[in-house]
């Protein structure tokens, strides 16, 4: 049953996607020229020189040239896609891990200790709705490293929802696991590592997700403002070229890769959910 299920979500998703891209190509026409074109718009092109979003068959085209050959370095302007993507998910990466070891940690702390809590909970607050891309100006005025900001920016945009969804994961395990533990005269670091992480790793693994989710959006935009390298970079760079189709597949890479980074920490939180 669920495999038919599958097949039949897929065939809807192809059909979908095919009827899209149809309509799509087919509102791709010139405009009617109403009037006499002079001899200047006649040498021009005429209408068709008019700026329109351009065709699937374009993007597709444009999508085989560059994935062909992604990794080529021609210089500062002009690198392949892959090089930008590995920019920018290097930078993700880096800024989530380094969330990661601090979310994760004072999420325990806050989620055993209701002290912590109650004495954290108001920075946490005021902290947690700052736009991460605020942070930005700060962060070149004091590191002066447009590669290190962009890393802090991941960074603080990243840390808020693991750590709150692992305060919450380990403040929901049921009291009677951990009295079990006590019990069993485990010490404190044991009840946490054999009780309380097992039971709120799923919890924990959606924060991570949330994180990641945002960290990607986060990125685009600051190497937009920072410039030098990054899919970010590339998108506005494609668009001071006027090169929409450009701009369009690097926004259909970065809804790919977007896609790709969810998939794998998705995977993990299946990999650790357990049945009581």
């Amino acid at each position: 049953m669920l495999q038919s299920l599958n097949a039949r979500a897929v065939l809807v998703s192809l059909v979908l996607l095919v009827v899209s891209l149809g309509l799509w190509q087919l509102s791709h026409k010139p405009p009617e020229v109403d009037t006499e074109m002079t001899e200047y718009e006649r040498l021009m092109g005429g209408a068709d020189q008019e700026a329109r979003v351009p065709p699937p068959s374009q993007v597709i085209a444009l999508a085989v040239e560059e994935l062909s050959n992604p990794f080529y370095d021609a210089g500062p302007n002009d690198k392949g896609i892959g090089i930008q993507l590995g920019y920018s998910i290097f930078r993700v990466l880096t800024g989530f891990g380094l969330a990661a070891l601090v979310a994760i940690p004072l999420g325990f702390l806050i989620g055993m200790s209701p002290l912590m809590y109650k004495a954290l909970n108001p920075f946490i607050q005021v902290l947690k709705p700052i736009s991460p891309l605020a942070w930005m100006p700060l962060a070149l005025f004091i590191i002066k490293d447009s590669e290190t900001s962009s890393i802090f920016v991941i960074f603080i945009c990243s840390i808020w929802p693991m750590l709150i969804n692992t305060a919450f994961g380990v403040a929901g395990v049921r009291k009677d696991w951990v009295n079990v533990a006590r019990t069993h005269e485990l010490t404190p670091m044991n009840t946490a590592f054999q009780v309380i992480l097992p039971a709120a790793a799923p919890t924990i693994l959606t924060g991570m997700r949330i994180s990641i989710g945002i960290a990607w959006l986060v990125i685009v935009a600051a190497e937009m403002l920072v410039g030098g390298t990054g899919i970010g970079y590339y998108v506005w760079n494609e668009w001071n070229n006027l090169d929409l189709t450009s701009v369009i597949f690097s926004i259909l890479m970065i809804g790919l890769v977007g896609m790709l980074l969810d998939m794998a920490l998705a995977s993990a939180t299946r990999l650790v959910q357990y049945q009581e």
